[in-house]
């Protein structure tokens, strides 16, 4: 692949030129080449870099000093931003980053609601509690792991000490009372470990926002004609949240770190506070536990002032705010560490290290947050009720919960296995906190739930692929009919049907994981015991349950976690494997970070400025006619760029679709920002848009708009495959092309020459910007 550095693709404005056309196409989800979106093997960059660039033929590079080539065909050029999100092997990483990203995908499901502008704020304010809450989570299990399960118990132990030979200078058995074998010392260097976790969160967060999301929309002045009534995707600062993720990112660190001095501190003030224990050593004790509270209360009153400031495009960032708070809870987290090392001669570690209720009141809080939202949702819901939204609009409490319950599976796994790890016997530990069992305990009981709804959904499919097999034959009328061939078709067009049912699963996944998880709460409180050991006062089929759900469950657990770092391994060499995970993150990391700075980075705050700035500068440049063409995700990038342009510019676009989830995914699980409101106003400012699908396509569907504000957008469902059977033009049998390949239609061409054809008719010139991108008179 030829590189053209030096040439930017927008030549020096001539007003002739205003006929030449422009394909702007944009790739979907798991990439693809330039070389194979443009069906040439000669391509060349002509701007952009190597993350993210616009390709061209090379025969195509100086299209506009020669227009008179292009009056039959438009140019074409291919946007590829493939690598934003399966580029390096180290992104697969990000997978230990899912729950965040999930839960910063339930504060833009909120249902559309004008008018409620409190309701809308406090929504989002609380999936940041909720996000927070992760955090604290993720840093508590590896202070469980490193604290609990290794320094307090393990190293407390001489038995288990002496069978990890690394662990013996912190044995005051097997050290003979060594320096470090103070129980208050093994916590402080143990620390380091949680500690060192959070300032590498806080590291890949900043290091991400310079690669992916610095770039700065384009602006300009707004016009009278314009509107963000019915989505926020069209305002200026969408695109751009630096001031919150700056913001968000100090005040999770900072709870990060006040975490683990928590999880070091409050054994030792415990211990202090005893009856005849120092005077000073009490009273520096309590002193830390103000301090630390205190802190928390910062914390929590930062991450809940503000929310996102998207009506303008906000550069100012709180710089006072964003240094001052993570450096202060890393100077509280030293005086605690340096408190809890000072010498207690009567001090000795048994049992669990103190504070195991920290995960039962991490889940209460956690419930309560997803609760409390899911009224707000109704609320939102029946204000503007949309009969499309996904769980009458109760899908961002439903995903905020099971990302919450992820990152409780995901805690409890990494305690389990280390646990199992150290003591091999379980016989020398206590082990993990009995939550982490309890949760263990119910996923048997929910992946029965699971394995039955998708045997009702598999005889659902099976049924209607019998009824689609009388629609097949219909569609390929005077064809000789293969029983074969017509079920094949009939089956694919079923399965891609089940992408429907999404919503259906999620209910009933979260809501399961609602009681489960609440009734592994009440078991864990209530007992202070194994689900196992509470059994065995109940009768016998009870107490075989629950050693059944408790042994099944740990080892699920186990199985999950280690496949779970064998995929990110594989991803992490394999380039095809990255591919996959790509996928994931194009879903997932569409949206800016708006509820959790260290999930994963949004790739559209670099995709949407870069497509922007292209279609605003070419059609400045050239007065030229342009075609936005999207498939799949880049439909939605595509769409998310439109609403970016100014009235003049968006005039001058025309829009084509394929394969899009518009409306049949984001539509559905995003309604206050891909809703039908959102998709009419969309349809009135672009000049013309056009939309293919086919019923074979599990991603891609209509857009379901028809011609109130414009003509027609979808085409009548492309036939898939192209030809029934063997005939002239397609001698050999057509493929089932599914989601991919709609280029390969011929209803692709003929759609682009419609629409280039309304684009034709004088048009208003775009207004002249200056250097800043203000537009000017």
């Amino acid at each position: 692949m030829e590189r053209a550095p030096k040439r930017a693709g927008a030549a020096p404005k001539r007003p002739e030129q205003a006929d030449i056309a422009l394909e702007l196409l944009v790739h979907g989800v798991g990439g693809t080449t330039p070389e194979a979106m443009l069906g040439d093997p000669r391509t060349e960059r002509i701007t952009g870099d190597d993350t993210a660039a616009v390709f061209r033929r090379a025969d195509d590079v100086d299209a506009e000093s020669r227009p008179e080539d292009y009056r039959d065909r438009p140019v074409p050029e291919a946007y590829v931003w493939c690598n934003l999100t399966s580029g390096n092997g180290a992104r697969a990483l990000w997978l230990l980053l899912l729950p965040f990203m999930v839960v910063n995908l339930a504060h833009w499901m909120r249902p559309s609601a004008r008018g409620r502008t409190r309701v809308v704020r406090c929504y989002g304010l609380l999936v940041r509690l909720a996000g927070l809450t992760l955090t604290v989570l993720l840093v508590a299990a590896v202070c469980e792991v490193a604290l609990d399960l290794t320094a307090w118990q393990c190293a407390g132990i001489e038995a288990c000490a002496a069978r990890h030979s690394w662990l013996g200078f912190l044995s005051p058995d097997v050290s003979h009372h060594g320096w470090w074998s103070v129980p208050g010392r093994r916590l402080a260097l143990a620390a380091l470990v949680p500690a060192a976790l959070t300032g590498l969160l806080w590291y890949l967060s900043h290091r991400t926002w310079s690669a992916y999301e610095s770039q700065e929309p384009r602006t300009h002045v707004r016009e009278p004609e314009e509107t963000t009534d019915r989505t926020a995707l069209g305002r200026p600062g969408f695109w751009y949240g630096r001031r919150l993720v700056a913001r968000l990112r100090a005040a999770h660190t900072a709870a990060g770190l006040l975490t683990v001095a928590a999880a070091v501190g409050l054994p030792a003030a415990r211990f202090d506070h005893r009856l005849g224990g120092p005077a000073a050593l009490d009273l520096l004790g309590r002193l830390l536990e103000g301090l630390l509270l205190a802190a928390a209360a910062v914390v929590v009153g930062v991450v809940c002032r503000r929310g996102r400031s998207e009506n303008r495009l906000d550069q100012h960032l709180d710089n006072s705010l964003v240094r001052w708070l993570p450096l202060g809870a890393l100077v509280l987290l030293t005086l605690t560490l340096v408190y809890a090392a000072w010498e207690r001669p009567k001090w000795a570690s048994s049992g669990r290290l103190p504070g195991d209720e920290t995960f039962g009141a991490i889940a209460f809080v956690q419930g309560l947050l997803v609760i409390t939202l899911a009224v707000l949702a109704h609320v939102l819901h029946r204000t503007h009720p949309d009969p499309r939204a996904a769980m009458r609009g109760l899908g961002g409490p439903a995903v905020a919960l099971l990302a919450c319950a992820l990152g409780g599976v995901m805690s409890g796994g990494v305690a389990q296995r280390v646990a199992d790890w150290l003591d091999g016997t379980r016989t020398a530990m206590p082990g993990p906190p009995v939550l982490l069992t309890w949760q263990a305990s119910v996923i048997p009981p929910l992946l029965v739930l699971v394995l039955l709804l998708c045997a009702g959904l598999g005889l659902r499919t099976w049924r209607r692929a019998r009824a689609e097999r009388d629609a097949v034959e219909r569609d390929y009328p005077g064809e000789p009919l293969d029983s074969t061939r017509s079920r094949r078709i009939a089956r694919t067009r079923a399965l891609a049907a089940l992408t429907d049912r999404g919503p259906l699963l999620v209910a009933v996944v979260s809501t399961s994981t609602l009681l489960l998880g609440a009734g592994a709460l009440v078991g864990a409180l209530t007992t202070d015991e194994t689900p196992a050991d509470a059994g065995d006062r109940a009768p016998a089929f009870v107490q075989g349950a629950a050693e059944t759900a408790q042994a099944l469950g740990s080892w699920l657990i186990g199985l999950g976690f280690i496949l779970f770092v064998t995929w990110g391994r594989r991803a992490y060499k394999d380039a095809s494997a990255r591919r996959t995970i790509g996928i994931l993150w194009d879903v997932g990391t569409f949206w800016p970070r708006a509820a959790h700075p260290f999930a994963p980075p949004c790739y559209a705050e670099r995709a949407v400025p870069d497509l922007t700035w292209r279609m605003a500068t070419w059609t400045e440049a050239t007065g030229g006619r342009l075609v936005l063409s999207g498939h799949s995700q880049g439909s939605v990038l595509a769409a998310a760029a439109a609403w970016q342009l100014e009235p003049a510019v968006r005039k001058r676009v025309a829009l084509l679709t394929y394969g899009s989830p518009l409306e049949r995914l984001y539509g559905r699980w995003f309604p206050a920002h891909f809703g039908p409101a959102a998709l009419s106003a969309l349809h009135h400012d672009v000049h013309c848009w056009r939309n293919l699908h086919r019923p074979t396509d599990p991603i891609g569907g209509p857009v379901r708009l028809t011609g109130a504000c414009g003509p027609e957008v979808d085409r009548p469902a492309l036939k898939d495959p192209l030809a029934y059977g063997r005939t002239e033009r397609h001698p050999l049998p057509a493929p089932i092309l599914g989601h991919s390949d709609y280029q390969a239609d011929p209803a692709f061409a003929e759609e682009r020459e419609h629409l280039l054809a309304r684009l034709r008719p004088a048009l208003p010139a775009p207004r002249a910007q200056d250097d800043s991108g203000r537009s000017s008179a």
